[in-house]
């Protein structure tokens, strides 16, 4: 993966000059679509092409992963600036995009200054002649406080599901654009960023008889199982002017769920009854597919784990993120009842288990949020067992004693409450429908934690679904739910049911208030929790 780390001092002694491309750059007219070209529109078709716009991600305290890819061999170039003018720009030499990448590239800035609006702009070298550069694109986020101050995110999950793709007569994906006017300075992709399982095809009929229509391209309209497939996905996503937009502004921060490979995949995950499936190897598609996601998604490779999703997102003093990953260290699906802890019980894994209670109990941030890819207390099923019994996808399988996957999230939750970690809040998605959930001992089977808030939402857009049966294992209480009535599954977006999340924190008071809202951005249901104090 193409990652450079640039610290203020490396960028004064390795800056390069792009004079003279920038005056190729500045002398190139615009393409006029659908008209002949002279030789000088000629000329710009043949510069570098920036077709999937900017991403910025992984903006933590001093950093920042500057994304972008070209359609080309090029070298990635980036200027940054505290000022729309770009009076105070530092130029930073990239790493080269080539076909190994799909063309993709980043930079790791470093060394930022807290508290500051940062203004970037990316221009792509023409490595076929070393001269050519591509016209300049803008793009800027916000770093991290070094003092408290007012923190708004946003959180939600499900990119492209069950068909609903790009329709550019309802306007895109619109609920990005809503989410981009919220003005936040972090948004979290709760996972399903792509859904490599799920066709798209280029009409769906509506149950008002009316025709939803979709971009359509190659990659989209099978299963993923080839790389170019994979990456393909990602590429359809950033088709989206919403998209775009949002993603050159707002500082991003991804995990993933089952659908960048396929419908709640483990390792152990049998393809040999699905049709749609030529390659049947899931570990082959669980490495085609991890090396798309890791091209595409702005995040900051770790240096102890090449493939690691799991992360700490520093975020000032009022805020840590703990990204967590549910998917990659898990055992196999099964009835999940198992009254002893082992391989088959893993769903985040010891490794990342032991990890995150180090980094939360070294956390000094006032606010913890750990963003899950899955709800706790609600099942979630996959099917039945080689002896007909349920199968479960996520840790919950039904009322009772804490059991099978839950005894890993028991022990976590019995960690936090004995030492003492105060002001944790769960982020997640998954289940296509928003809600509030309130866990409480009182009401508990397992009583050895200390009360918390989950908030789960989406999708961004793809189908409605819900509600899914709850269980009573970790006391879950079920403070707001909105989810199609009477039944109905697959509900279009065109019914509105799409949803997002929005936390704001407040720089004096430090009080969080986490609203859920729609494709509107009518606010749903709101809850303010005051931080506890040692």
């Amino acid at each position: 993966m193409s990652q450079q780390r640039v610290s203020r001092r490396s960028l004064m002694r390795g800056a390069v000059s792009l004079a003279g491309g920038a005056a190729v750059a500045a002398a190139a007219p615009r393409f006029v679509f659908g008209q002949t070209a002279p030789a000088a529109v000629v000329l710009e078709t043949m510069r570098p092409q920036l077709g999937q716009g900017l991403q910025v991600g992984d903006v933590s305290n001093g950093r920042a992963i500057v994304w972008c890819r070209a359609d080309r061999p090029a070298r990635m170039m980036v200027e940054y600036a505290t000022t729309e003018k770009f009076d105070d720009a530092r130029r930073v030499p990239g790493p080269h995009a080539i076909e190994a990448t799909d063309f993709t590239a980043r930079v790791d800035l470093a060394d930022l200054p807290a508290g500051q609006d940062i203004f970037y702009r990316v221009r792509f070298l023409d490595l076929g002649d070393l001269k050519t550069l591509s016209a300049p694109m803008l793009g800027r986020f916000r770093t991290p406080p070094a003092a408290k101050r007012d923190i708004t995110l946003v959180w939600s999950g499900d990119t492209a599901g069950q068909g609903w793709g790009i329709n550019k007569e309802w306007g895109g994906m619109r609920i990005y654009e809503t989410m981009r006017r919220s003005n936040p300075d972090l948004f979290i992709h709760n996972g399903d960023t792509i859904y490599a399982d799920g066709p798209i095809q280029a009409e769906v009929k509506l149950p008002d008889g009316k025709i939803w229509k979709n971009i359509v391209t190659e990659e989209v309209s099978k299963v993923a199982e080839t790389l170019k497939e994979f990456r393909g996905r990602y590429r359809y996503n950033l088709m989206d002017d919403n998209v775009r937009r949002f993603a050159s502004e707002v500082a991003q921060v991804w995990q993933w769920d089952d659908h960048e490979v396929t419908n709640n995949w483990s390792a152990s995950k049998d393809l040999s009854a699905d049709k749609r499936y030529t390659e049947k190897r899931v570990g082959v598609l669980i490495g085609r597919a991890t090396r798309a996601f890791l091209e595409y998604a702005p995040l900051r490779p770790s240096p102890e784990e090449s493939e690691r999703v799991y992360r700490k997102i520093a975020y000032g003093p009022s805020l840590d993120v703990f990204v967590i990953d549910m998917r990659s260290y898990r055992g196999p699906n099964s009835h999940n009842r198992q009254a002893e802890t082992s391989g088959e019980t893993a769903f985040l894994g010891a490794e990342q288990v032991a990890w995150l209670k180090r980094d939360l109990l070294a956390s000094r941030a006032t606010w913890k949020i750990i963003a899950a890819d899955m709800p706790i207390g609600l099942q979630v099923g996959d099917g039945k067992d080689a002896e007909g019994r349920a199968r479960f996808e996520n840790l919950a399988n039904g009322d009772g004693p804490a059991l099978g996957r839950e005894l890993e999230t028991a022990e976590l939750l019995r960690f936090i409450k004995q030492n003492r970690v105060r002001n944790t809040v769960w982020l997640t998605a998954d289940t296509h429908y928003c809600a509030a959930h309130y866990y409480d001992p009182a009401k508990a089977q397992f009583t050895d934690f200390d009360p918390f808030w989950e908030f789960m939402t989406g999708p961004l857009n793809a189908g409605t679904f819900g509600p899914n049966d709850t269980d009573n294992t970790f006391g879950i209480d079920v403070k707001f739910k909105k989810h199609p009535e009477g039944g109905r599954v697959n509900v279009p977006p065109t019914e509105g049911m799409q949803f997002f999340g929005e936390v704001k924190i407040d720089g004096r008071t430090e009080a969080m208030t986490v609203s859920l809202k729609d494709v509107a951005g009518a606010t749903l249901f709101k809850q303010e929790l005051a931080p506890q104090r040692l």
